[in-house]
C-alpha cells in the first residue's frame, strides 16, 4: 500500500481528499490501477477531465521511473509509516505523503517549537530572537518554521549558527527553493536539520501553497511562538491552525508604535500567552512534556 500512495500522490487531477476516498474505497489501493478514467469520474464524483488526467499519469512509465530516482536521494514519510509523527496525524487534513532531507530522527525529539512572523522584521526583530528564542536553541529545543524571509529563516539561521536542531517546512518541491536567496540556507539545514514538504521535488512554489504548509508547521509543534506580525500578517492563519489544532500560541509584545508588533498585540488581547522571558515557555513545557504527543 506505501508505494502505491506514494505513485498515487504524484498524479495529477487528484487532492488529498480524493486520495482519502481511494484510501476508504479500497485501503490497499489495488482496485484503483484496475479502473478505466470514466470508472474513477463516477465512482469518486472527479471530472472526467481531471480522472483521465489522473488515469494517464497512473498509467505513465515515465512517471514510476521518476519517482524511483528521487527516491534514491530523498526521504519518503507516508501517514502509514512508523516514522510518520503521530502528532500529525491528529490534525485536521494531516498530509498523506511528506518528503524529507536531512536528519529525520528530528521529528522525534522533543520539544518542537515553531517560530514564526512576519517577512519584513524590525530593526530589534534579531536582538528579540537572541534574547527569546536563542536560549531554547542551547537547551536543544528543535526550532521548526517555514524558511521564508524574515523572522523563518532568523530562526532557521539562528538555530544553525548555534549548531542546534530546525525543521523547515516548505512550501514547493525540493528543485524549487523559495525564496531564492534562501539557497545556502537550505543547503545547510539539509546538512545539519531537516527540510520537509507535502510537495514533490518538481513542483514549483504556489501561493496557495503556504497556507497549506503552515498546519504542518504548527502541526509538528507543541506550541507556535510568534516574534513579530502586522495586524494583517499571513502568520495570523498559522496561529488559526495551530489553535484550531489545539497547540498553545504565545506572542511577543513591543512598541504599539511599531506595525511589526499590532499583530502580536492582538493575539495577546485574543488570549495568546504573553511572553517576557523564555522561561515562560520553558516553564508550560516542564508541565505538559510528559504527556505530549501521547
Amino acid at each position: 500500500m506505501r508505494k502505491r500512495l506514494i505513485h498515487i500522490h504524484r498524479c495529477r487531477g487528484i487532492t488529498r481528499r480524493t486520495i482519502r476516498k481511494f484510501i476508504h474505497y479500497d485501503s490497499s489501493l489495488k482496485t484503483i490501477y484496475h479502473l478505466t478514467a470514466s470508472e474513477i469520474s463516477r465512482f469518486f464524483s472527479l471530472p472526467l477531465n481531471k480522472a483521465s488526467l489522473f488515469h494517464s499519469d497512473l498509467k505513465n512509465p515515465a512517471l514510476k521511473r521518476r519517482i524511483q530516482q528521487d527516491l534514491k536521494s530523498i526521504t519518503v514519510i507516508t501517514i502509514v509509516d512508523a516514522v510518520y509523527p503521530y502528532v500529525l496525524k491528529t490534525i485536521k487534513d494531516a498530509p498523506l505523503v511528506l518528503y524529507a532531507l536531512g536528519n529525520i530522527d528530528l521529528l522525534t525529539q522533543q520539544p518542537l517549537l515553531s517560530v514564526i512572523g512576519t517577512r519584513r522584521p524590525s530593526s530589534e526583530a534579531a536582538s528579540k530572537m537572541n534574547k527569546f528564542v536563542l536560549p531554547l536553541i542551547q537547551n536543544d529545543w528543535v526550532i521548526v518554521s517555514g524558511m521564508a524571509a524574515g523572522i523563518d529563516g532568523y530562526a532557521h539561521k539562528l538555530a544553525i549558527n548555534h549548531n542546534g536542531p530546525t525543521i523547515a517546512v516548505m512550501g514547493s518541491g525540493f528543485n524549487h527553493i523559495y525564496p531564492r536567496q534562501h539557497s545556502e540556507l537550505f543547503q545547510k539545514i539539509a546538512a545539519e536539520g531537516l527540510l520537509l514538504s507535502e510537495y514533490p521535488p518538481d513542483i514549483p512554489p504556489e501561493r496557495h501553497h503556504f497556507p497549506e504548509r503552515n498546519r504542518i508547521i504548527s502541526g509538528l509543534s507543541f506550541a507556535t511562538f510568534v516574534i513579530e506580525a502586522t495586524e494583517k500578517s499571513g502568520t495570523l492563519i498559522t496561529v488559526d491552525q495551530a489553535l484550531d489544532q489545539g497547540r498553545d500560541v504565545y506572542a511577543l509584545p513591543g512598541s504599539p508604535l511599531a506595525l511589526q508588533t499590532a499583530g502580536c498585540h492582538r493575539m495577546i488581547q485574543d488570549g495568546a500567552k504573553l511572553v517576557q522571558e523564555p522561561g515562560d515557555i520553558i516553564e508550560d513545557w516542564t508541565g505538559i512534556g510528559p504527556n505530549w504527543g501521547i
